[in-house]
């Protein structure tokens, strides 16, 4: 896969290279909005510490074996995955925006998560 097409299978996620490791991040806000609204009277808001909670009960249940590699640094507005190798977040991401185009499977995953 060259990397225009899987810039365009993770958007509106976007990767972003560094000198030792990489990061997929996603500007929230958008995206994906109506999932966190079904639990906005629990205090969660689509933030990127909800993405990052979300994200951890995705490598937990259908990923764990990237459980050590690819590691969370959300911020208000932002969510951002990163790993040193290059290989596990490409298979993190791919895997996890498919479940963020899943609805079911997403707002089941989603039940499960706990407020950052």
């Amino acid at each position: 896969m060259d990397i225009n097409n899987f810039k365009e299978l993770i958007a509106p996620f976007f990767w972003v290279e560094h000198e030792k490791s990489v990061s997929v991040c996603l500007n929230v806000g958008e995206y994906k909005t109506e999932i966190f609204e079904t639990r906005e009277e629990e205090g969660f808001e689509g933030n990127g510490y909800d993405w990052a909670s979300l994200a951890q009960v995705f490598l937990e249940e259908q990923k764990p074996e990237l459980i050590n590699v690819v590691k969370f640094d959300p911020e208000s507005s932002m969510f951002c995955a990163y790993s040193s190798d290059t290989a596990a977040l490409k298979t993190f991401i791919i895997a996890f925006k498919e479940v963020c185009e899943n609805k079911t499977l997403m707002l089941d995953l989603f039940s499960i998560a706990e407020l950052d």
